[in-house]
């Protein structure tokens, strides 16, 4: 058998020149005891963490391939939760940065999360139209709200109520009440999409912003607060000849539906509406945390800013203003005008919330988020579309603040997508050029070493020496560049069109460029007397020009630059010899026709064509001194290539947008890459073989793991589909540990069979035969069968476990219960089995009870699970009661007060409920 050819295997190494990604939205995190310094910003599948103040970049949690697409941070400040495209929710630590927490529910990209007060549960949205809370602390799926028709924008908890108000792109904005996971009221009051809402003045206000220049007021009551003041008046309930009924057209027009008439828990009338200076729809809508600041912006550069006052402000205005009414009547009357001495003030929205200011940004917003400084100044911190982070601040409390720029993040990135790259000939330095700027990016430590302006770059290379670079713009003007000054040395106009192509010479004595007016010229290097100095500087003159009939793309030495390679605009390549200029034969490219095409230098004939990628194929760089290659596509993909042998070999996969361009290293060790994802990313070659045919196996596996990913949910038995119980879905993870507990139980099946049959051998025999152990209990440190399976149980992550016991098949089911029991009766992991048992209770029932055999088993899982179930309560209470002393003897020796925050919470409740129950007895 022959030896199989090996290649070296590329991998990913880092992505720089990106400061955030425009899908997903930038938050302020705290960091070191620190807020309003820290930003946490999306970069492609990674969340960098930035500094404001050093402008540097302090910590990368790192994520697996899908893009970041929802940023939010827990409310104590010590975790993040990020939304992926596929639908995942990850939460990480900001003190190490690991995600341990991973949450699959949904299918779709996610859109929107939020934490309730407390931190314990998180909302997330998504384009899939639903909504799944989850359990943070028990890291598993509580409930999935269904109700939206589209994409849900946003979803809020209430403060202190067990309420999730949620907005979507179906005009529709929904309350559920969280005790029965069902929409109890409706408002249909939105013409258009639903992009936004806020909760102010303390849960009373809802404000939402739709795809209009109009913000909607909301005036929320709370109907079990008033219930006792009066009785409720009879509804009239209108039906229409469909048959639907409690529809109330409330006075704007708009409509106002409730789901559920006879549990109806608040009501929402509309109580006004804001007008934005946008004309296009709200983008994003935002408040402080102090509920104080109100901001929104469109798809434009402006950051609208409102006030919301309170009751003694709003006291005093409206004092002001019936003043002025009085002085304005009774100037009238004196005037022997008729009119009413009685005034009557009337309170508007606009009384309430006044417009302080719009902040101006540099360019376009995609995402912005506010905090509320120890000195009282508002920071407001945007992540804008040009790859860009700027920080804001101002005093809303001043009469007229004016927003100042404190910070900006810059230097780590371009402003556009960069459209050439180049590596110097040591292969240390990474040129990369976009439509106004150069950098020069040292590749080891991915840091930005020199910055110089340029017109909108096409091509580029370094001359040799690495001390200067040639840059090729759309303009069609050739740029030279020193490296040391950062100065522009000499501009020349080259070609009267676009210069799409340069390619220097092997003898790097010269260099060729080709343009869009349909001509390719040859240039040499020389050095001219600088006008400004008495040493020689380097420049270029022309030497030769070929006129083609169509327009030149791309220019190319052969090595021993014999041969010249132009491609042309009517999708031909001409070579021409390098000497004389005449045609040679046609060669191989890749096209926007998705395909590579190898052609022979001698007779023009194709010795292959290649499918590469599934859409333009927009570069195409050869490894040096080698017949590998590699192409970059708009399908976001990289693709290495075997010339010799027509063969695939892997795929490099990181990118989310098209890709511009691509360069490799002149030892072939690296390869960086540019996207419109605006990132850079570098791609190293390791030592370690790449064997085909076992790429090709992984590639297999890879399908076949996305296909079982992509598979519909397994029904449940005994549930409908729109039961809201059930919250995860099937991922490769939750199959493989479903695996792994049918391996445990066979495992364990074999066992207890073998103990049985020595048991026997032993009574036979008279006397005690040792058993061989099972190197995989040895492995484990020689325990039962028993506990291996109680370990295969404990290794599953929270999250994975109802998933992984829903694909589990029942045949496997009453080994587990009986395995349950007597775990339980043993007080092992008493929480855990209880929940496996009861999920498995719940999705099983009609075959458990239609099962004879384990109804006993059912019988002892009755009565231990219930006196287990009384002694760990009992030992929760007793360590509460222990706690609650210890706290109380502190607090009588050092006369401090624990938990300080709690008990003022509590003490604000009481102070509210007796307020009410005076207003009640007032009334009665």
């Amino acid at each position: 058998m022959g030896l199989t050819k090996q290649y070296l295997r590329y991998v990913a190494s880092a992505v720089f020149g990106l400061i955030g990604s425009q899908k997903g939205n930038i938050v302020f995190v705290t960091l070191r005891g620190e807020k309003g310094r820290y930003v946490a910003v999306p970069a492609c599948e990674h969340v960098f963490i930035w500094d404001l103040r050093k402008g540097e970049k302090i910590l990368i949690l790192k994520g697996l391939k899908q893009e970041v697409t929802c940023l939010c941070p827990s409310p104590d400040g010590l975790h993040l939760a990020v939304g992926y495209e596929d639908g995942s929710v990850r939460i990480f630590s900001l003190l190490s940065g690991e995600g341990n927490v991973t949450f699959n529910g949904h299918k779709a990209a996610i859109t929107s999360l939020k934490y309730d007060q407390l931190g314990g549960r998180l909302a997330s949205g998504s384009k899939d139209t639903d909504i799944i809370v989850w359990d943070v602390i028990n890291e598993s799926g509580l409930y999935r709200l269904k109700g939206h028709k589209d994409a849900v924008t946003q979803a809020l908890f209430l403060r202190e109520k067990n309420l999730l108000v949620s907005s979507g792109k179906d005009t529709m904005v929904k309350w559920w009440d969280l005790d029965t996971q069902h929409c109890f009221k409706t408002i249909v009051g939105h013409r258009t999409e639903v992009w936004g809402l806020v909760l102010v003045s303390e849960g009373k206000r809802l404000i939402t912003g739709a795809s209009d220049s109009e913000l909607r007021a909301w005036d929320i009551a709370y109907l079990q607060e008033i219930e006792d003041l009066e009785e409720p008046e009879p509804k009239k309930i209108k039906e229409s000849s469909s048959g639907i009924q409690d529809t109330d057209e409330v006075e704007d027009g708009s409509l106002e539906v409730d789901e559920a008439p006879e549990d109806r828990i608040l009501t929402c009338k509309k109580a006004g509406s804001l007008m934005r200076e946008g004309r296009d729809r709200v983008v994003n809508l935002a408040v402080d945390k102090t509920g104080r600041i109100l901001a929104c912006h469109g798809a434009d550069s402006v950051l609208e800013v409102f006030c919301i006052l309170s009751k003694e402000e709003i006291q005093k205005k409206m004092d002001k203003k019936m003043k002025k009414a009085r002085k304005k009547a009774k100037l009238n009357s004196c005037k022997g005008e008729e009119g009413d001495l009685e005034v009557n003030v009337e309170l508007t929205l606009q009384d309430e919330i006044q417009r302080v200011i719009n902040i101006k940004t540099s360019a376009k917003i995609k995402s912005f988020d506010l905090i509320h400084a120890p000195q009282g100044e508002l920071k407001a911190v945007f992540l804008l579309q040009n790859n860009l982070v700027e920080l804001y601040s101002l005093s809303p409390s001043t009469p007229a603040p004016q927003p100042m720029r404190t910070s900006r993040i810059t230097i780590g990135a371009h402003r556009s997508d960069v459209r050439t790259l180049s590596f110097s000939s040591d292969n240390i330095a990474v040129l990369s050029a976009a439509a106004d700027s150069i950098k020069i990016w040292n590749r080891s430590t991915l840091q930005c070493i020199r910055t110089m302006t340029c017109e909108y770059a096409l091509c580029s290379f370094f001359v040799p020496g690495d001390r200067q670079v040639a840059i090729g713009t759309k303009t069609g003007k050739l740029q030279l560049c020193d490296l040391a000054s950062g100065n522009l040395l000499e501009t020349i106009d080259a070609h009267d069109g676009a210069l799409w192509s340069m390619s220097l010479s092997p003898d790097q004595r010269g260099f060729v460029t080709g343009g869009a007016d349909k001509s390719v010229k040859f240039w040499d290097f020389e050095l001219v007397k600088d006008e400004n100095s008495t040493q020689k500087r380097l420049s270029v003159k022309q030497t030769r020009i070929l006129q083609l009939d169509e327009d030149v793309l791309c220019v190319s030495y052969s090595p021993n630059q014999k041969l010249l390679a132009v491609s042309l605009l009517d999708c031909t390549v001409k070579v021409f010899y390098v000497d004389t200029l005449k045609d040679g034969a046609l060669i191989a490219t890749g096209s926007a026709d998705r395909n590579v095409k190898i052609w022979g230098l001698d007779f023009g004939d194709c010795h292959k064509s290649l499918f590469a990628h599934d859409d333009s194929v927009m570069c195409l760089r050869f490894v040096p001194k080698s017949h590998l290659f590699f192409t970059a596509g708009k399908d976001h993909k990289i693709k290495q290539w075997d010339a010799d042998k027509f063969e695939h070999i892997q795929t490099l996969e990181g990118h989310h947008k098209e890709i511009w361009s691509l360069a490799v290293s002149p030892s072939g060790d690296y390869v960086v890459s540019s996207s419109h994802d605006k990132s850079l990313r570098v791609w190293e070659r390791t030592r370690e073989p790449l064997i085909l045919e076992d790429e090709r196996e992984m590639q297999r596996e890879a399908e076949y793991e996305e296909s079982v990913a992509k598979e519909d949910q397994p029904a449940v038995p005994g549930e409908t589909q729109g039961d809201n119980y059930f919250t995860g879905k099937k991922t490769i993870e939750t199959v493989k540990a479903a695996e792994r507990i049918m391996e445990a139980v066979e495992l364990y099946r074999e066992e207890t069979a073998k103990m049985e049959e020595h048991k026997a051998i032993c009574k036979a025999a008279g006397k005690e035969v040792p058993l061989p152990i099972n190197p995989i209990l040895m492995a484990y440190g020689n325990i039962s069968p028993s506990a291996y399976v109680l370990e295969i149980f404990k290794g599953i992550k929270s999250s994975e476990l109802e998933e992984s016991l829903l694909v589990l098949p029942f045949s496997y089911v009453p080994d587990i219960l009986k395995l349950f029991n007597e775990f339980i009766q043993l007080g092992l992991d008493v929480e855990l089995m209880c929940r496996c048992l009861f999920f498995l209770l719940r999705i099983h029932f009609g075959q458990i009870t239609s099962n004879q055999m384990l109804v006993p088993v059912i019988e002892k899982l009755k009565e231990t699970t219930i006196s287990k179930v009384s002694q760990v309560r009992d030992v929760i209470g007793f360590n509460m009661a222990g706690l609650d002393y210890l706290r109380r003897e502190c607090e009588a020796k050092s006369e401090v007060m624990f938990f300080a925050d709690a008990t003022s919470h509590l003490e604000e409740k009481k102070r509210k409920r007796k307020k009410r129950e005076k207003l009640i007895l007032s009334y009665n």
